[in-house]
């Protein structure tokens, strides 16, 4: 990957106003260190506080700064999907608005993107969550790996690099975003992992990943299976 090659900050957004100042702070300190050019996409899920405000207020100081606001609320899937649609660059990086996400690993997970590897994704070997929120993901964990083994330690860690072009081909469905490696692979994408810092949520309450959402995500869990048994591959040789 090249130096001087843009990448986008996608950040799915629901009741954050609280975060939001501090986080594109550390977003900007962090991506200015790389040397690139950037831009920041946030997606607003309709939230119900004053995050879309503030976005706005974001977008009117900073050229970096793009936003796209629901008007209904559609859920995390849906935002991070209007976000790759949204963004002006080949390189897409995750994360969430809540402040776990350190916005300072994201030079090094850009430096391992492109080193025979099309994703990366962030490691939290320390977590930070809350005790239901670490026991529903080790169920989950453990039930995911069982039918959908993608190889990887953490695949509920939001801050990832990725492509763009795989990023708009893979299928799109409900919780999609709890499986971004395992389809990611199944479009070629071979990964990397990156051990990253996991902070405690900084202002407001955990929106996503509940243990309720986690149960629910066995029927997912299923299509996913059902997707990757009958998923269409192939390699073009020539054509005219």
């Amino acid at each position: 990957m090249s130096n001087a090659e843009k990448f986008s900050v996608v950040l799915p957004v629901y009741n954050e106003q609280d975060n939001l100042q501090t986080l594109f702070a550390e977003i900007r300190a962090a991506a200015d260190s790389t040397g690139r050019p950037w831009e920041a996409v946030f997606v607003d899920d309709c939230s119900t506080d004053r995050s879309l405000s503030i976005i706005r207020e974001l977008a009117e100081q900073h050229p970096e700064v793009r936003y796209v606001a629901f008007a209904e609320n559609r859920g995390q899937s849906a935002a991070f999907c209007a976000g790759f649609d949204a963004v002006e660059s080949d390189i897409v990086v995750t994360m969430d608005a809540d402040l776990q996400n350190d916005p300072s690993d994201i030079p090094d997970m850009l430096a391992a993107f492109g080193h025979d590897c099309e994703m990366v994704i962030g490691w939290r070997a320390k977590r930070r969550d809350t005790f239901i929120k670490r026991i529903s993901s080790r169920i989950a964990n453990k039930i995911r790996d069982s039918i959908v083994d993608d190889g990887v330690h953490d695949t509920g860690c939001s801050l990832k690099v990725m492509r763009t072009d795989l990023l708009r081909r893979i299928p799109r469905f409900k919780n999609m975003h709890r499986y971004f490696p395992i389809l990611m692979k199944m479009e070629g994408a071979r990964i990397h992992e990156v051990k990253v810092n996991h902070r405690q949520r900084g202002a407001g309450v955990s929106n996503y990943g509940t243990l309720d959402r986690a149960l629910a995500g066995i029927w997912d869990l299923i299509g996913v299976k059902w997707l990757i048994t009958r998923h269409i591959g192939y390699t073009v040789k020539e054509k005219k």
